[in-house]
């Protein structure tokens, strides 16, 4: 008879060798495989690696996961069971779904039916069916005793009812029942014991369920089977309290004086009760069991704090709390020798703590030249949370000395590919508003828009179309009445592809409408093609979206989804994996058609939330233990030894975990020892952490509020580490640990950083990052003087930049500074990416409201009545819908036409003439085109106040203008615009002036000089300031004192946006004096003729 072998011991790499001095006695046939059974792909990876460390190779080994493996033996000893078992959670949800309709009407059911009753039936439908799927699939695990009650129809809740129900349907095939039905058949027949394996090895299980452990026990009767359990303490503790079961045991007792001894409470070590009561309740479990016990502990040492926690807990003791004569005085105290083995580090938010991490981790390879990048492990309880974090710190290039080899294992699928995430929010648009920003981000997904045809170029051009048209939200009007909106087709999808589409077969010039519709007049040449695409793109979206309203079989969702991604994604190499996870889960939704006879025909959400579920359980990134660093999620590598072992993310609301239970499961009603809990399963992990470090345990956390730098606390399991080292330890000069927590600062180039002092060194604060080292040094530097921008002159441009456009010399003396960086640097400080907007306009304001203005007096000086525009207005999506929409229109109409009047004695009856120009002054030569030139006078305007560029750019065209004239039909110019201050008209005219080409040569000059260094010119500041000087006759200094007021925009109401506030003018001008003597000259030079020749008038 074989026997139930138990191996014990506190560290791994011991259980692996007990393992492989096992496997090196051959078993009897060579062709049977080794069974090893473990808890994740972490320790299967890591115990593989283990054997082919001591033998050399690891070949013909089966492995499995506990559930996989019962599965296994019972389909080889059992026949006829049905595959895949119609018990598995994801066929029990479909079956449940199938059940519950008929069963709602039932007595017991009232509370079922009255949350099925309201909307959205079919996805709550689901939804419940899943939960009581996982509920009934815990209870033939936890509670097979009720189970079977429930067969023999003892209870007649709802559940129990709906139990029978599956079982009358699928009969008494699961796993309970076939535990049953396997010891019977093991028993009774001899011969089929053949197929069991001869040797099966549980290998670094945490803790197993009651009915696994029956199930093992049963099996060890008749083949060897070698448990081998990492257990934290080699002492018994399987009667142990945590602090709080104990306070909350000996409240009462202790009113009557009892002491601990007296009421038979052991306590042992403090954070084993607290930490280990998963393990505590498995290790009793196992201990009811018939087993040949091997202990294989070994104790870690007391030279570090960490090895001393790893032996009080192996022993069973609180140091504080034991004998000198146990323990001498000498070992209660640690000298780490200003390297602590356990590190704990506060930070402000994640993304400091992964820069905080990064710092450490390169000391740590400072300091150990043996320690190499495998040795290490970091896990967090939200790998999803910290992997864009990880990436933007670690992702460096790998010439760089400070390059660590990373990987990330375990991330979600859903958040990882671009595809799957399009794929979702494709399904998403299903009864959505079609907001003109999700449709561009779909297309925006390179397999979709190369599937289309369509080019990075051509995403600009669509975009430009898409705000240009208006384009906010809705496929049409019908779909904005089916939305239960008002069914208006204005700033829809139909009314902005209408424009663009006629736009392409018949120009309208912004001024003809066809059946409503404003043709969109610039689309150019090969750009027809590109509109070809979108509409290709968009009809085939919209057509789809609509279908995804039917009812259909999950077959029928399976091929039409599948038919979808053809249809929507290019199929290359790069695409593929990713359309093949999709394809998967919509195969397997396909089979479960048949597998769980589910004929009925659901909505799309349902379908959409079995679909993210199910590629939810789907990981990407590299597998462990590749050789680099690892991130990984908590469970992934629980248990495995590492020298360092970071747990980063240890919040107080995120680890541990809270139970959550649903207030019809019954296990959570009577639990009972061996449940499961997933906070004492997250305790247990952490205490497995702290056992499973070798050198080192580092712990981050935000602990400091990014808003007002205020305290949050660590986990629970933090703080409890915290008390526990402070209540028992003391460091080598018999002090206590009350520096345990390296609290970081907000900013990763805060000084105290670089500072090497006695403060920051027992802060424990440093940093290897060169680039915050200068950002640091430029905070210090900021008590001495700093460099200007420009510290040197540039070089001398190219002969084509005295070569200008007129337009272009307008925009040079509009901000020097800014040409100066944009043309000759490439420099650009703003952000030019355009937004769309997913909302219709709602009120007509500010830029938008300044171009209608424009538009409309411009529509009627050419003579277009406002009732014959405004159909084009509206046409065109640029005001609000309905009434409100035509009195605002009525409302601009009035203010233009007030305007109007007093531009009309400048112009009516004249006809506008366009001058062409080139102009030849000195070595530059000025080109272009003058407008708006009505009987020998420019007259220029806008609807809007009177601004020093509109003076400057009307000069430089005046100036222009009569230099193309003979002397003696030199020309006057005006600008109309509105008063600054009333709103109302104001006008500047500008008299002929003889020497124009003299003073264009001077701005010319200036403008060369503009483009080897900044100009100190500031067009309202300098304006400012020679306005007063020259027209008011004050003094420099007054002067001045104005010009500072308007640079910062200083006013009686406060302060507004100034020049100073221009982000060119900031850069260039932040550390130097803008208002020196060249500021006067510049500004006196350029404004005295146009003050002399120019006059504001009424």
């Amino acid at each position: 008879m074989t026997t139930l072998n138990l191996y014990t011991g506190n560290r791994l790499e011991e259980l692996s060798e007990a393992l492989c001095e096992v496997l090196s006695d051959p078993l009897g046939s060579p062709i049977e495989s080794e069974v090893i059974i473990t808890q994740n792909k972490g320790i299967q990876k890591w115990i593989s690696m283990e054997i082919a460390g001591i033998h050399g190779i690891c070949a013909n080994t089966s492995h499995y996961y506990p559930n996989d493996f019962i599965d296994n033996i019972f389909n080889k000893i059992i026949t006829d069971i049905p595959t895949p078992s119609p018990y598995y959670p994801e066929v029990m949800t479909w079956k449940i779904m199938n059940c519950l309709p008929s069963c709602i009407n039932r007595p017991g059911f009232e509370v079922i039916k009255n949350y099925l009753d309201t909307a959205g039936y079919d996805l709550k439908c689901y939804q419940l069916s899943k939960r009581i799927a996982d509920n009934f699939d815990q209870y033939i695990i936890f509670r097979p005793e009720m189970i079977f009650k429930w067969e023999g129809g003892k209870e007649k809740h709802w559940q129990a009812e709906l139990w029978r129900e599956l079982v009358k349907d699928n009969g008494k095939r699961h796993r309970a029942a076939l535990f049953n039905e396997f010891i019977l058949t093991i028993k009774e027949n001899v011969s089929i014991r053949k197929k069991l394996p001869e040797r099966i090895s549980v290998f670094g299980v945490s803790a197993l369920p009651p009915f696994h452990m029956h199930f093992f026990s049963f099996l060890s009767d008749y083949v060897q089977v070698n448990l081998y359990l990492m257990n934290p303490c080699s002492e018994y503790w399987g009667d142990i309290f945590s602090n709080i079961q104990i306070s909350r045991t000996t409240a009462q007792e202790r009113k009557n004086d009892l002491s601990l001894e007296e009421l038979y409470i052991e306590k042992g070590n403090s954070l084993l009760g607290s930490m280990g009561i998963l393990g505590r309740d498995f290790f009793e479990l196992v201990s009811e069991m018939n087993f040949i016990e091997t202990n294989i502990f070994k104790d870690p040492g007391d030279k570090t704090l960490l090895q001393c926690i790893q032996s009080d807990i192996l022993n069973l003791r609180n140091r504080l709390e034991v004998s000198d004569d146990t323990i001498s005085v000498e070992k209660k105290f640690i000298d780490e020798h200003n390297k602590p083995s356990i590190n704990v580090h506060s930070c402000h938010s994640p993304m400091r703590e992964i820069e905080v991490l990064n710092d450490n981790l390169l000391e740590m390879f400072e300091n150990d030249p043996h320690l190499k990048p495998h040795d290490i492990i970091v896990m967090t309880p939200d790998i999803e949370l910290y992997a864009p974090y990880i990436q933007a710190v670690f992702d460096i290039s790998h010439d760089d000395k400070k390059y660590i080899p990373y990987h990330i294992a375990e991330k979600n699928i859903i958040n990882e590919s671009q595809i799957v995430k399009t794929f979702f929010n494709i399904l998403n648009l299903y009864e959505s508003k079609f907001k003109s920003s999700e449709i561009y981000a779909i297309l925006e997904n390179s397999s979709v828009h190369k599937r289309f045809g369509i080019s990075e170029n051509d995403l600009k051009v669509i975009l430009r179309w898409i705000n240009d048209t208006r384009i906010s939200w809705g496929i049409d009007s019908e779909n904005r009445k089916d939305l239960g909106l008002p069914p208006l087709n204005e700033n829809t999808w139909k009314a902005g592809l209408e424009r663009l589409l006629l736009g392409y077969a018949m120009p309208g010039y912004e001024r003809e409408i066809f059946a409503g519709i404003l043709p969109y007049d610039y689309i150019e040449g090969k750009e027809a093609a590109v509109l070809g695409k979108l509409l290709d793109f968009t009809e085939k979206l919209f057509v789809f979206v609509k279908k995804l309203g039917r009812l259909r079989t999950l077959k029928e969702w399976s091929e039409n989804l599948n038919s979808f991604l053809d249809s929507f994604f290019i199929t290359n190499n790069d695409t593929e994996r990713e359309k093949h996870l999709i394809r998967q889960s919509l195969k397997n939704l396909s089979k479960m058609e048949k597998t769980a006879l589910f004929h009925e025909k659901i909505d799309v959400n349902v379908i959409k939330y079995h679909l993210e579920l199910n590629l939810s359980g789907m990981k990407t990134g590299v597998g462990s233990l590749s050789g680099n660093i690892t991130f990984s999620p908590m469970i992934t590598m629980r248990s495995l030894p590492f020298k360092v072992i970071c747990i980063i993310g240890m919040d107080i609301n995120s680890y541990p975990r809270q139970n959550k239970v649903l207030g019809f499961d019954l296990i959570a009603k009577k639990p009972k020892q061996g449940d499961r809990s997933r906070r004492n399963d997250d305790r247990y992990l952490f205490l497995e952490s702290i056992l499973s470090a070798r050198n080192s345990l580092y712990i981050s956390y935000t602990g400091q509020s990014i808003h007002d730098n205020s305290m949050i606390p660590p986990s629970v399991l933090v703080s409890e580490l915290i008390d526990y080292i402070k209540e028992n330890y003391k460091t080598g000069k018999g002090e206590n640990f009350d520096n345990i927590i390296t609290k970081h600062k907000l900013q990763a180039f805060n000084t105290d950083y670089f500072h090497l002092t006695e403060k920051t060194q027992k802060e424990r604060l440093f940093s290897y990052s060169l680039e915050n080292f200068n950002a640091a040094k430029r905070l210090l530097d900021k008590r001495k003087e700093p460099l200007p921008f420009f510290t040197s002159i540039l070089s001398e441009p190219e002969n084509e930049y005295k070569t200008i456009d007129i337009n272009d010399l307008c925009l040079f003396f509009t901000n020097p500074s800014k040409y100066l960086l944009n043309k000759r640097l490439g420099i650009y400080l703003e952000q030019n990416e355009e937004e769309l907007n997913d909302n219709e306009i709602f009120d007509i304001n500010g830029l938008e409201k300044y171009k209608l203005e424009q538009h409309l007096l411009q529509s009627s000086i050419d003579g277009i009545n406002s009732c014959d525009l405004f159909p084009i207005i509206k046409a065109s999506g640029r005001i609000p819908h309905g009434s409100y929409g035509e009195n605002a229109f009525n409302k601009i109409g009035d203010r233009v036409t007030g305007f109007k009047q007093r531009l009309l004695p400048h112009i009516e009856g004249k006809q506008p003439e366009t001058i062409e120009m080139d102009i030849q002054i000195a070595d530059f030569s000025i080109y272009g085109i003058i407008k708006g030139v009505y009987q020998g006078r420019s007259v220029q305007y806008r609807h809007t106040k009177i601004k020093t560029k509109d003076l400057l750019k009307t000069w430089i065209y005046h100036l222009a203008l009569n230099s193309v004239t003979a002397d003696k039909d030199k020309k006057d110019s005006i600008f109309a615009g509105l008063d600054s201050n009333k709103g109302g008209w104001n006008a500047w005219e500008f008299q002929p002036v003889e020497s124009s080409k003299k003073m264009l040569q001077d701005l010319l000059y200036i403008y060369f000089k503009g483009l080897l260094t900044p100009l100190k010119f500031f067009p309202e500041t300098s304006f400012k300031y020679a306005h007063e000087l020259i027209e008011k006759k004050k003094q420099p200094d007054i002067a001045l004192k104005a010009a500072e007021k308007s640079w910062g925009a200083e006013n009686d109401s406060g302060r507004g946006r100034g020049e100073s506030d221009d982000l060119y003018y900031s850069l260039c001008f932040k550390h130097s004096d803008p208002f020196d003597d060249i500021f006067h000259d510049t500004a006196v030079r350029i404004f005295r003729p146009l003050l002399q020749y120019g006059l504001k008038i009424l």
